[in-house]
């Protein structure tokens, strides 16, 4: 395979690109903090004239987004439109014109926490308590940092076992949040899908999502958008499966895997190599952090 470029920033390659679609958890901020230089190199894309669109796996509406953003100092006049799977969710629930979510009830089982629960504000569903009261589960993740898959392998099959079908707002396997792993709602859909459970996606890697980012876009031409993430099996493959050209952030989900110690760091060519061949995505560049 031949090798991924590294390049040092953004600078490099943005003479190609109108607009860029930019992954939040591991490029933008950890979950706490902004990573150093955003604010900077946001500020330095929208002088460019380049358009910017967040996207995010987060399984929560893109204003909550906003808000938290905001609350970690990032001023909201540095970035353009915002989306999230958890929005995504949102709006085929109301919309019901996916035959999977055309087929769904409307008494739901939520699997989540309570700081995810503005996904259903202007929903028409009630909450269950258990399988048996429920049509359908919705999960956006578990409750608290600590938690496995393991401790929800109950909860799991009394859904499956009550053939209840699962839609998952956040794809993610895990997201580094503060230097260490948390397991996100995806780890949980793909055990019940293990268990013989039926799940619809919402968000990276399934190409839908991009296309209501084009339609916040606003015209402009696929081929000129650049997307940039951190995780090989949502970011760049969602980019892919979409027909958007993509670079790879390597102090996110994979540092560890490509020998990167601090944040920022470039890794070795080798290791770089490496990873790209185990995931069998390739993007169009690595970049060690989303800087200028």
């Amino acid at each position: 395979m031949t090798d991924v470029p590294l390049i040092a920033g953004l600078s490099e390659v943005i003479d190609a690109y109108d607009a860029l679609i930019l992954d939040l958890w591991g490029v933008v901020h950890d979950g706490v903090r902004l990573y150093p230089q955003v604010p900077e190199t946001l500020a330095r894309l929208r002088d460019a004239g380049r358009h910017t669109l967040l996207l995010s796996n987060a399984p929560r509406r893109a204003y909550a987004l906003v808000e938290a953003m905001t609350g970690m100092g990032l001023d909201r006049g540095l970035y353009g439109a915002v989306m999230s799977s958890g929005e995504a969710v949102h709006r085929a629930l109301l919309a019901r014109d996916d035959p999977f979510f055309a087929a769904l009830g409307r008494r739901c089982l939520h699997i989540g926490p309570e700081r995810d629960r503005n996904i259903f504000e202007g929903l028409d569903l009630s909450l269950a308590a258990d399988p048996a009261a429920a049509d359908f589960v919705l999960n956006t993740g578990p409750w608290s940092l600590e938690e496995t898959v393991a401790d929800y392998e109950v909860q799991l099959r009394a859904c499956a076992a009550a053939g209840l079908p699962m839609v998952c707002a956040n794809p993610d396997l895990v997201v580094i949040r503060e230097g260490r792993a948390v397991i996100c709602a995806g780890a949980l859909a793909r055990r019940y899908e293990e268990l013989g459970g039926r799940v619809a996606y919402r968000g990276k890697p399934d190409p839908a999502i991009y296309d209501d980012c084009m339609a916040l876009l606003e015209g402009v031409d696929r081929r000129r958008v650049l997307a940039v993430g951190d995780a090989f099996h949502t970011d760049i493959a969602g980019a892919a499966n979409a027909g958007i050209d993509a670079v790879l952030v390597t102090s996110g989900i994979h540092a560890e895997e490509m020998g990167v110690g601090a944040w920022g760091e470039p890794p070795a060519p080798e290791r770089l190599r490496a990873a790209v061949a185990r995931h069998g995505q390739r993007p169009l560049a690595a970049i060690p952090a989303l800087r200028w």
